[in-house]
């Protein structure tokens, strides 16, 4: 060889090193870019979230679920709806069929009957998949907002009991104002057998007893005007002398399209636009407030956050720091905003 075919060898070799170490450093870089950026991949995660709705023809639930949506929009979230259509054991087989499919990141529920979900959802945690509870109370104390299952990543309600009593509160004030002795009430539950309208009666009960008021009629709604219409007019015709008639929102609608010269007064829970219009008016004598886009916002917000940094946001009452604790009466309405239709 040479001496300038050695010179041009020696050059290549050269080269081929040099390559070789920009290409290691390259690698090396890459490496540490990818080991430190874990936070940042997880926070540009599209988060995978099963919505388990109540009912999402309900007038109430179409708002929350708009609202979950706006969020999951804004977040870079995916959702998936699920319809139990006022039916538990829908709404558990749906559960169940979520929790085996393995493609949601995270669930919100909104339980029909919550206590039956819970074993599910302990091995759904379990499984890795976070679980945020909205609107109705899970577990079997309606009567507080804390998570009723250990590492769930939220609890965004309203606390049943005390719709009930509220009511109850409500409805005792009418009786007086009325001076009816004995107080003759016609009662519309929502849906008889959910875990909801056990709470709310529960706690009117409570407030009611010992107050010479007698529930006389009771009739159910599913959250239907067009069915509480109808069961008002059952409850007329049994008890023309019905004093109050009370109910949700829905119900209140129904029960006053029912009356044709009967003096009953109407109390509703859910404060809806319909509700806080009648109230105003002194159609109604009172209802109670409820927030369904202010639930759907903050659990959804919860949920994306819970996958995304692991951070749970506990229990949260949405009525605590409403005026007068959410009752709303002729007096008080103008201190409140309809979150939803009614």
């Amino acid at each position: 060889m040479n001496l300038k075919s050695d010179l041009r060898r020696r050059r290549w070799l050269a080269g081929v090193s040099a390559g070789l170490l920009l290409a290691g450093v390259s690698a090396v870089a890459a490496a540490s870019v990818s080991a430190s950026s874990p936070a940042g991949a997880s926070a540009k995660k599209t988060v995978r979230v099963a919505y388990l709705s109540f009912a999402v023809a309900n007038s109430y639930d179409a708002p929350m679920l708009a609202a979950a949506k706006s969020v999951a929009k804004a977040q870079g979230a995916k959702v998936t709806v699920f319809d139990a259509a006022n039916d538990p054991k829908k709404q558990l087989a749906q559960l169940q069929t979520i929790a085996t499919s393995k493609q949601y990141d995270a669930i919100i529920v909104q339980p029909i009957f919550g206590p039956q979900l819970i074993p599910r959802i302990k091995s759904v945690i379990a499984s890795g998949i976070k679980v945020v509870n909205v609107d109705q109370i899970l577990g079997t104390n309606p009567g507080t907002a804390a998570p009723p299952v250990p590492k769930m990543s939220g609890n965004i309600v309203f606390v049943q009991t005390q719709i009930g009593r509220k009511q109850g509160g409500l409805v005792v004030d009418a009786c007086s104002a009325l001076n009816a002795h004995p107080c003759k009430v016609g009662y519309l539950y929502s849906v008889k057998v959910s875990s909801l309208d056990t709470a709310i009666r529960k706690g009117f009960d409570a407030v009611t007893a010992g107050q010479d008021i007698n529930v006389v009629a009771e009739g159910e709604t599913f959250y239907n005007p067009a069915n509480a219409l109808k069961a008002a007019q059952t409850m007329l015709q049994a008890q023309p002398d019905l004093n109050v008639i009370v109910g949700a929102d829905q119900g209140a609608t129904g029960a006053q399209q029912a009356l044709t010269g009967q003096k009953v007064t109407l109390i509703g829970y859910g404060g809806g636009g319909v509700g806080l219009k009648a109230v105003a008016s002194g159609a109604w004598y009172g209802t109670v407030m409820q927030r369904p886009t202010t639930e759907g916002k903050l659990a959804m917000q919860c949920a994306v956050d819970a996958v995304r940094t692991g951070k749970n946001c506990g229990g949260v009452d949405v009525l605590k720091d409403l005026p007068n604790g959410g009752v709303v009466t002729k007096a008080s309405a103008s201190k409140f905003t309809a979150e939803w239709p009614g």
